[in-house]
């Protein structure tokens, strides 16, 4: 690749990742809305966590719908549009959820939000199938990671600050992620925190199309198109389609449960242990990993019919990907709880702020770290900048706590926390799938010992969690479309189906919580981060068989 196409490429990523800034700023709200529409609306706690729920859902069934548009168009629809113009359809979409949310606040009803809140993140779905393909088709294969990594920095830096103004537009205070029942039912009684909403989506609706604008008269951002051939996969179809037929049936079911007057006295009101709810819950994951293991092993023995699906790099990369979306989620939404236990210093209300900051702080710790090889510095320089970087970032989420008032003091010990983390980098040598191993090892190794120990400790260790996930997305969607040709586009609109497990894993922990206790339930982190470790130690091999394996390895990022 010459320099004039290197540079106009590097032109082309800078404005792209503008739009994975919004996703951070407007995703990281939803740590706002749950306890604030908890107390507003006089829900519990599984019917609050129903905001995930849509707003993750909605990521599966966008990418889902848009597959079956082109099985029945027999073309890739995505490709036919380009990817520059998936990404403002999705932010027009998002500007409509917008409006919606406006008229749902206004009426206050809870449905209506999670209805509106649906088609906000259906617009997100559609602007990241776009998006992540074309960050990494603007460069070398080898060096993908790297460039999503560095779209992924800059979605943090939004999660970081979506929260402080969020909960500054609500609540005229600064309690960052997580706030307590009373202190939300304060501000709640005002006749204004409704009217703040409004104002809010207005704004966040302005912003939407403002940055559909960015994108319609960027000259530098080309269309972003692949090989425009396109293979129906109707076997694959069939299989997504009858997955998303049983999750919904059982998630009615789920939601039926509620409408019944015995169900709400025994469960909720009496708080007696839910068993039957906990299998339904199980059920919903098992429906997703099952279904795509079938998938797997039946297209292996004939691939005709399955289109991306005939790759197992991307089959296992969908359920690596299912486990990394729903263990980040599950750890952030469930840390709240288990900081306010006896057994970790009880730890309640705005004082919750600074360790929640820091669990999403970190996955930006990782990325900004796993970004530095998209510069191209040199080998010394590089070494040097591992090292420096992790804790530059550091410093910008210890200063956003500082700043918005919270105490950071706590914090400065996360600096050794930190150091654990600049070693695997320097293990996985610049090699995605051995970079994803061992990050799968150490988060994995991170959960026991929160499990196993209590205070201090266990918290920095549930909190490290952020730092091992923080390079996990790029590396698992580069290495999972590797290879994949003119089924590009298609193996994206499946990883991207895969947000999902941001809306099943969680339920799932808070169901079990409720048996076992919210610090036994850490046990589901476990499980997800060794199969995301599993993931790297497998998907190297596949590669190889095929031929690409040194190319995606090679000069590769994290």
């Amino acid at each position: 690749m010459n320099s004039e196409q290197t540079k106009s490429n590097n032109s082309a990523l800078y404005t792209l990742i503008t739009v994975f800034f919004f996703w951070g700023f407007i995703g990281a709200s939803n740590g706002i809305f749950i306890p604030f529409c908890k107390a507003k609306f006089g829900l519990d706690q599984f019917q609050s966590q129903l905001i995930d729920f849509a707003f993750y859902g909605a990521y599966y069934i966008g990418a889902l719908l848009l597959f079956i548009f082109s099985s029945i168009a027999k073309k890739d629809i995505l490709n036919g549009w380009g990817f520059k113009k998936g990404i403002i359809y999705g932010l027009l979409v998002s500007t409509f959820g917008a409006v919606l949310m406006i008229i749902a606040v206004t009426q206050g009803s809870y449905l209506f939000i999670l209805g509106a809140l649906f088609i906000v993140a259906l617009g997100f779905s559609l602007q990241q199938t776009s998006a992540q393909p074309f960050a990494a088709s603007l460069g070398e294969p080898h060096s993908a990671s790297s460039r999503l990594n560095l779209a992924g920095g800059i979605n943090s830096l939004g999660t970081t600050i979506g929260p402080i103004v969020v909960s500054i537009a609500l609540f005229g205070a600064i309690p960052l992620i997580e706030v307590d029942d009373e202190f939300i039912k304060k501000f709640a009684q005002k006749a204004d925190s409704l009217d703040s909403m409004i104002t809010l989506y207005i704004a966040v609706g302005a912003l939407f199309l403002l940055a559909a604008a960015l994108f319609h008269f960027s000259k530098k951002l080309p269309a972003g198109k692949s090989d425009s051939s396109f293979e129906t996969a109707n076997k694959a179809m069939q299989t997504l389609i009858a997955i998303t037929v049983i999750l919904v049936a059982i998630f009615a079911y789920i939601f039926s449960r509620y409408e019944d007057a015995e169900f709400i006295t025994r469960f909720i009101e009496n708080k007696e242990k839910d068993y039957l709810g906990l299998g339904l819950t199980v059920s919903t994951l098992l429906v997703v990993v099952i279904g795509l293991f079938f998938a797997n092993t039946t297209a292996q023995k004939n691939p005709e019919g399955w289109g991306a699906m005939k790759y197992p790099q991307l089959v296992l990369g969908m359920l690596a990907l299912f486990a990394y979306v729903g263990v980040e989620v599950t750890i952030g939404s469930n840390l709240g709880e288990l900081l306010v236990t006896a057994d970790f210093g009880s730890i309640a209300g705005p004082a919750l702020a600074p360790y929640m900051s820091m669990y999403w702080g970190s996955l930006m710790i990782g990325r900004w770290a796993g970004a530095i090889t998209v510069f191209n510095p040199s080998s010394q320089l590089k070494k040097i900048l591992l090292i420096v970087v992790p804790y530059i970032a550091f410093g910008v989420v210890l200063a956003a706590n500082a700043i918005s008032g919270q105490d950071v003091t706590p914090l400065y010990a996360y600096a050794f926390v930190i150091l654990f983390q600049i070693a695997g980098f320097f293990l996985g040598k610049d090699q995605p799938s051995r970079t994803l191993m061992i990050f799968g090892l150490m988060g994995m190794t991170a959960m026991l010992i929160g499990l196993f120990t209590t205070g201090t400790i266990a918290i920095f260790a549930f909190m490290s969690g952020g730092l091992f996930l923080s390079i996990m997305w790029p590396s698992i969607f580069s290495l999972a479309i590797a290879g994949l040709g003119k089924y590009t586009s298609q193996g994206s609109a499946f990883l991207v189906m895969m947000i999902l497990g941001g809306g099943i894993i969680p339920p799932l922990q808070g169901k079990l919580a409720d048996i076992i206790g919210i610090h036994t339930s850490y046990f589901i982190p476990v499980l997800c981060f060794a199969f995301i470790a599993f993931y790297g130690w497998k998907v190297i091999g596949i590669l190889e068989k095929q031929g690409i394996g040194k190319e995606i390895e090679v000069g590769g990022a994290h």
